[in-house]
């Protein structure tokens, strides 16, 4: 049985990138909130998550200054930030969101994505991409979807070139991490012309359970 993905908009027609809901097999992608703030702690508070990211998380007050600065790009509509809900575990296991937004060029990234390791090889990612991928081309009407990942980052570059993304060339000197290292990243996308074929890879993985 294929995924069934369900759409609720808060606000606006189901055009508009506005706050969402996404229900999957495994999980449901939930509009960021505070309220959240603790759950993501508790799911965030390890540090092999950080290690390739521009922030680190190490105390609660690090966890609401990333929320804040998430509601922040919210606002400005540049960015479209979500809880990673287990629906099992009935408890938050990540985030991900929607970033670098341009409705008007009708293309937008999908970064920021971290879990907790307890759901690492467990399909969530599979299962969150298909979502957001699927919201993005089938309901948006978006041309393009990139994505980001430090070059020495072997596992996030090796799952988006599992999701069928591809490789556009590398993006030199791109940030500079907390403990000084200046990161050059990989950049991928996957277009509008690809996704029926992409979709298809994912229908595969998700009927036959594989993981990430």
């Amino acid at each position: 049985m294929f995924v069934i993905i369900y759409f609720y908009l808060r606000y606006g027609g189901i055009y508009m990138l506005e706050d969402i809901t996404l229900v999957g097999s495994t999980v449901e992608l939930v509009p960021l909130e505070r309220s959240h703030t603790d759950e993501l702690f508790q799911a965030g508070n390890h540090q092999a998550i950080w290690t390739y990211l521009p922030k680190r998380i190490s105390v609660l007050k690090d966890m609401m200054h990333w929320v804040d600065e998430a509601l922040a790009g919210k606002r400005s509509r540049t960015e479209l930030p979500f809880a990673v809900m287990h629906r099992q575990m009935n408890k938050i296991v990540g985030s991900t969101r929607f970033l670098n937004i341009s409705e008007p060029n009708k293309n937008l990234e999908i970064g920021w994505t971290w879990y907790s390791p307890e759901v690492w090889r467990s399909g969530v990612n599979t299962d969150c991409k298909y979502m957001l991928l699927t919201y993005c081309f089938e309901q948006l009407g978006y041309v393009r979807v990139q994505f980001k990942a430090d070059i020495r980052n072997e596992r996030s570059n090796n799952a988006i070139r599992r999701i069928g993304a591809t490789h556009e060339g590398i993006l030199r000197k791109d940030r500079i991490l907390p403990d000084g290292y200046i990161r050059n990243s990989n950049i991928y996308s996957i277009t509008a012309d690809e996704w029926p074929e992409v979709k298809n890879r994912f229908e595969t993985k998700l009927l036959r359970g594989m993981h990430d």
